[in-house]
């Protein structure tokens, strides 16, 4: 069993270089997650420094002031803050002294430069801490020569050296000599209780760029020269382009060229507006596909799956129809959820420039490195001669990972010899995204003598779900007859990651699930969970990725901060947990009516993530996704008829709003184990925490997402 302890392996000549800089500080080149390849070198001096060379290091001048080159995207997640927070700890110097700043892609140096499945830290954390011990150790050494001691009688602290006789050296000081000492083989890391940078609050570095407006998301770049794109694509998932008239495109102010690509037609301008006017003004013929796809069509087929056969079986503990037959009680459910559209705050752009010299592109990108891939075989050009720049992304949620924005702008850069910028409408968006796959689940499960003795997972969805890990989740190893069943039908409409893939809905259904259960055995749905949990507390089944004491531990500390056996009048509770990314989350949702409708007031989380690094992003993160989680559920409703998304914009599209947001209040498990990712598990329990604390308000058990639907449906009305 995966206790996520993380003892990651790594090597300390491939991750660490050091090199002397002319204006005398000290280059130490790092790999953030343990991929760094042997054969990288640093630069030599500062001030020719070629990202192309190497693009990860900490830069130590000779005034003390240090710079950590961070070469993975910043999405939202905070890991631009707290991965340099790790390696300012072990080098112990001051965070008010240290500067964070973003560094291109580069395939030469890195093989995992990715923000995506919350593993940024956990895969860092080794690394991290390595490199900033080591690179402090290196100082000591080196102050100790020049005072002609032992560097065992010296010690560091806020970037001053000391030594027994009390005289004290900076960094700055040293950087020079420390430059052309050997790499220390074996150093000593700070235990927990050392530490004065983790574990407190930091703010995040680019907060003050952020809210002075400074540049640094894609949609602030600009270049000389560029011209901004607008892209008109096809109405319809299934529908190509037969033909298209750009006379009255071209009599739009601003509007410079006009350049087909594919089923596609990019409308150039010398600003978005000529660009986008430019591209409603275009008349297209589009082909007329008898067999474009509906809502209820996918209903339909997916209801059909689940009744049928002929499933891919990815997990079976057990003989799940024998404990079936031999029930005393058999409950079946099925749950339902929609499409849905990402809709990142900053809708998707990407700058290209592409030249016989080179192919130069900058945005906000998820996945640089095969973005960066794609494009060259788009280009037929030799991938060294990518030149990718990373800037802030304003939310991905799992749309960035995609890329199929920078591809738009590389061709149309290429076929229209100019730098262009693709800038997305919302209403492009929407409509032309890559999308949570619908999905629909029936779970079973058999009572015997007042046990749970066999459940069966069955999945439908719509192009495949991210069903790598599902059957390896809870209650994998809890239930001794246990299978996991999946199927999907393949769609023209473009599905993906959506935010916590895989578990943002099946946590819902299935937790949801074990509160019915749990009311039909007339058990306290905490403690059903926790009586599950002994079955694999100590299993040696290394397939299952959750840790049952972990769980346990997690479920208890959300029992005992949301007060959950004290009974208030008029408040209602639901309670979920999940483990997701790697984190184990417990939530406690409180519901109160407000004439006659369910409100959501307060969600109380725990979260056993390891170690907390930065505890101020750590709550952000978790507050975040129990937000999103919550609205997404309740309303977050997205369909198609003939091939077109029926909502374009923000006017018909229903998101959570302000005074609907509940006080979220979270609590971390202490202990010293390696840290885990935040940005997703908060969301997926939920869902479920909300559904099952509604059911006790109004005694109606909600089989479909959104809730606010399904209650209107029932002639019941809903907001949260």
């Amino acid at each position: 069993m995966n206790t996520q302890e993380n003892n990651l392996r790594f090597s300390r000549r491939n991750f660490l270089r050091t090199s002397a800089l002319a204006s005398g500080g000290l280059l130490v080149g790092f790999n953030l997650f343990t991929a760094c390849k042997s054969e990288a070198k640093p630069p030599v001096d500062i001030a020719n420094l070629n990202f192309n060379d190497f693009n990860a290091f900490i830069q130590i001048a000779d005034n003390g002031y240090v710079s950590i080159f961070s070469p993975n995207p910043e999405i939202g997640q905070g890991v631009k803050t707290s991965m340099p927070m790790i390696i300012a700890e072990e080098l112990d110097v001051e965070w008010d002294k240290v500067n964070v700043v973003q560094a291109k892609y580069n395939k030469k140096e890195y093989t995992r430069q990715v923000a995506g499945g919350s593993q940024s830290i956990r895969f860092g954390w080794d690394a991290l801490r390595q490199t900033g011990a080591t690179t402090k150790q290196m100082l000591i050494n080196a102050a100790a020569v020049k005072w002609g001691v032992d560097a065992s009688t010296c010690k560091a602290s806020k970037g001053i050296i000391t030594n027994e006789k009390g005289e004290t050296l900076g960094y700055g000081d040293v950087v020079k000599e420390a430059a052309s000492l050997e790499v220390p083989e074996n150093v000593k890391l700070k235990k927990p209780s050392e530490y004065t940078i983790i574990g407190k609050d930091a703010i995040n570095v680019d907060l003050k760029n952020i809210v002075t407006g400074k540049p640094l998301f894609g949609l602030d770049y600009k270049a000389e020269g560029m011209s901004y794109v607008s892209v008109l694509r096809p109405p319809a998932f299934g529908q190509t382009l037969v033909s298209f008239d750009d006379t009255e495109t071209k009599k739009v102010t601003g509007v410079t060229q006009v350049v087909k690509f594919g089923d596609k037609v990019a409308v150039l301008g010398t600003n978005t507006w000529a660009a986008m006017k430019g591209k409603k003004a275009l008349k297209a013929e589009w082909s007329s596909n008898k067999d474009l796809e509906n809502t209820e069509d996918h209903n339909r087929i997916l209801n059909g799956i689940l009744d049928g056969k002929d499933f891919e079986v990815r997990r079976n503990d057990g003989n799940v129809a024998s404990a079936f037959k031999a029930a005393d009680k058999v409950i079946e459910r099925t749950y339902h959820s929609p499409f849905l559209p990402h809709n990142c705050l900053e809708p998707m752009n990407f700058y290209a420039d592409v030249t016989s010299e080179r192919v130069h592109l900058v945005g906000p990108i998820q996945t640089p490195q095969w973005t960066a891939g794609r494009i060259a075989k788009l280009l037929n050009r030799e991938e060294n001669e990518i030149e990718l720049e990373m800037t802030r992304m304003g939310g991905g949620f799992g749309r960035r990972l995609y890329g199929d924005f920078a591809l738009e702008a590389a061709e149309i850069s290429n076929l229209s010899k100019k730098p262009v910028k693709v800038v997305f409408s919302r209403e492009d968006d929407m409509t032309d995204g890559i999308y949570r796959p619908a999905i629909k689940y029936r779970i079973a499960a058999s009572i015997k003598d007042g046990k749970i003795t066999g459940y069966h997972l069955k999945e439908a969805a719509v192009n495949g779900n991210m069903y790598d890990l599902i059957p390896n989740f809870f209650p994998a190893g809890c239930i001794p007859n246990y299978k996991v069943s999946t199927k999907n039908y393949q769609s023209k409409i473009t599905t993906g990651a959506w935010r916590a893939p895989y578990t943002n809905f099946l946590a819902y259904a299935e937790q949801s699930f074990f509160d019915e259960i749990a009311e039909e055995l007339g058990i306290d749905p905490l403690q059903l969970r926790i009586d599950l949990l002994q079955n694999v507390k100590n299993t040696t089944d290394e397939k299952i990725e959750y840790s049952g004491q972990r769980m346990e531990n997690t479920i208890k500390l959300v029992e005992e901060k949301s007060n959950w056996k004290e009974q208030k009048e008029g408040v209602y509770k639901g309670f979920a947990a999940y483990y997701s990314h790697n984190t184990h989350v417990a939530e406690v949702a409180e519901i109160e009516m407000k004439d006659g409708l369910p409100v959501v007031k307060k969600v109380v989380a725990a979260v056993d993530c390891g170690i907390v690094v930065n505890p101020t992003g750590a709550i952000n993160q978790i507050q975040g996704g129990v937000l999103d989680g919550i609205g997404h559920a309740m309303y977050g409703d997205f369909s198609f008829k003939n091939g077109k998304p029926s909502k374009k914009n923000f006017d018909t599209y229903r998101l959570i709003r302000m005074n609907e947001t509940p006080q979220v209040e979270v609590h971390f498990v202490q202990n010293e184990l390696s840290p885990t990712g935040l940005g997703e598990p908060g969301l997926p329990p939920a869902g479920g925490a909300v559904a099952n604390a509604i059911y006790k308000a109004m005694n109606s058990r909600l089989y479909s997402q959104p809730f606010v639907k399904e209650l209107e449906e029932n002639k019941t009305e809903v907001r949260g």
